[in-house]
């Protein structure tokens, strides 16, 4: 008997898509246009400018949040770094905030720069 209804409401749905596929089509579309654009947008964050203030030596870059992290890289004082957010780590001279550079490039000490607006938390 269920069998039997859902059987007739399936090909219902199907008649009412081969009758109108032209409104089938054209209603969902823009929806997941929406959506995606959406999604992208959600995604898309405006990074903040940072100065390394290191005073003459290099700024380590690290894997992750904290010096245990391996280093990966490092920036020279008075260099401009993008920041994409800021998360909390170990404590480099009583600081626990810590920057991700942007494009995942890993994470320096917030103790040596000096960001030029409010960067998020990630």
């Amino acid at each position: 008997m269920i069998s039997r209804m859902v059987r007739k409401g399936l090909v219902a749905a199907v008649a009412v898509a081969a009758v109108f596929p032209a409104t089938a089509v054209a209603s969902t579309v823009p929806a997941a246009r929406t959506t995606a654009v959406r999604q992208a947008v959600h995604h898309h964050h405006h990074h903040v400018r940072g100065l390394v203030t290191t005073h003459h030596t290099r700024l380590l870059v690290r894997s992750g949040p904290g010096t245990a992290y391996r280093v990966v890289g490092s920036r020279p004082d008075g260099h401009v770094v993008s920041l994409s957010c800021k998360k909390r780590g170990s404590a480099v001279r009583g600081n626990h905030r810590w920057y991700r550079l942007a494009h995942h490039r890993g994470y320096v000490s917030a103790h040596y720069v000096r960001a030029g607006g409010d960067v998020r938390w990630c």
